[in-house]
């Protein structure tokens, strides 16, 4: 049989690796990180350190060109790369070994530090901005760790691939933390006890049915925070009062304003809210089916429950809303940078990768004082591997700021 024709790689230039110096916004942050990692090496062997391995994922991250952990030890031998990210020439294993080696969790402070310089971000929707809490989408999305056939083929309780648990806040359009698990959503791994397990203060979680359960609820009130979340519309609900609906509520869609109890008086198996909730339904707009067997849309109306008694129901309505933006994260997390091709099958490499994928979203807000988007991070990536130059940056960028002006 004739040997299989392989696609050949591209080798690497110097001249294909440009804007590097926008890394120095971060790169001060990694030193750190430096001793991580070399406690058992009394002899000094070590060449490959914690700091010099985050700069070469962001440099994956953000050049096309890179687009596998083969790539990325060639761009390590780039005087250029060894020049700007201090980084030594390193070898295939020493990368792959390095996931073994290193804490993720350390990346959490410097994430947070990133955090903290971010500019005041524009004004959006200017309905959201006298919310007293911090408007947080929680969500989970899969990491497939086999291709698809395998997975079919050998699908064990160890080859369903992994979950990121994502906290995103939504006025600022960035994640604020995220937590790896196994994805067969059993015992604690699932999104409710995630989420139990690191409730924060003054958040508004805006949350989708698959957080559906009473127990969380009664923990995000008792943590000093609010919960916003779809719930099914036939659940037992207690109506105590129906409040009438505003020109701006009906104008939302809003159908219903009730105060009330969920769950069943007479029900003694499970945990029941402790507080007064409010019963918003609102009607959307039904989306055919796009593949599949053809049928009509689904079209029952919106049901979410809500511990917040004095926000006018079309805020409410609006704020649920705007859940979908942590979707949209999620595409531009694997489809724009690169997190759905891992560099490593291990949890602790898997971890790393993502929160260097966090690092470079706060530092594209760094750079364009915006959230980011795709068209920016693609000019990025045009800077970043030589075809547009600082000129061609600088007017997208400020294109931006005439566009949001109007």
């Amino acid at each position: 049989m004739a040997k299989k024709k392989t696609k050949p790689t591209k080798n690497i230039q110097d001249s294909d690796i440009t804007g590097l110096k926008y890394l120095d916004r971060v790169l001060p942050l990694f030193k750190r990180l430096r001793s991580n990692g070399t406690e058992r090496d009394k002899a000094g062997n070590r060449e490959l350190f914690y700091d010099q391995y985050c700069a070469l994922q962001l440099l994956y991250l953000f050049n096309p060109i890179v687009t596998s952990l083969r790539g990325l030890q060639q761009a390590s031998e780039l005087k250029k790369v060894q020049r700007k990210l201090g980084c030594p020439r390193s070898s295939l294993g020493s990368l792959s070994e390095a996931v073994r080696v290193f804490d993720p969790e350390l990346l959490k402070e410097i994430l947070g530090e990133l955090i903290e310089k971010l500019p005041a971000p524009p004004p959006q929707d200017r309905r959201l901005q006298d919310l007293s809490q911090t408007l947080t989408a929680v969500d989970g999305t899969l990491l497939k760790k086999l291709p698809q056939i395998t997975q079919a083929c050998f699908s064990t309780r160890h080859d369903k691939g992994w979950q990121l648990h994502t906290h995103f806040e939504i006025l600022r359009g960035i994640p604020v933390r995220m937590d790896l698990t196994d994805a067969t959503g059993k015992k604690e791994t699932n999104e409710k006890s995630m989420l139990t397990k690191v409730l924060d203060k003054d958040r508004c979680y805006v949350l989708d049915r698959a957080y559906e359960k009473y127990a969380l609820f009664n923990a995000i009130v008792n943590a000093g925070s609010s919960y916003v979340c779809r719930i099914r519309a036939d659940h037992i609900f207690v109506e105590e009062e129906s409040r009438a609906l505003t020109e701006e509520a009906e104008s939302a869609g809003v159908l219903q304003d009730q105060i009330g109890h969920l769950g069943s008086p007479k029900s003694q198996r499970i945990e029941h809210p402790d507080h007064t909730v409010r019963r918003i339904t609102v009607r959307v707009t039904p989306h055919p089916k796009r593949g599949g067997r053809r049928r009509e849309g689904a079209t029952q109306d919106l049901v979410v429950a809500t511990n917040l008694l004095d926000v006018p129901a079309e805020i409410v309505a609006l704020m649920y809303q705007h859940r979908w933006q942590i979707e949209l994260f999620f595409r531009f997390l694997k489809h724009v940078l690169g997190c759905r091709h891992l560099l490593s099958q291990h949890p602790q490499g898997i971890q790393i990768q993502t929160y260097c994928a966090m690092i470079a979203c706060l530092l594209i807000s760094l750079i364009t004082g915006r959230k980011p988007t795709l068209r920016t991070y693609e000019m990025l990536c045009f800077y970043f591997s030589g075809l547009a130059d600082e000129d061609d940056l600088m007017n997208h960028l400020n294109r931006l700021q005439i566009h949001e002006t109007i």
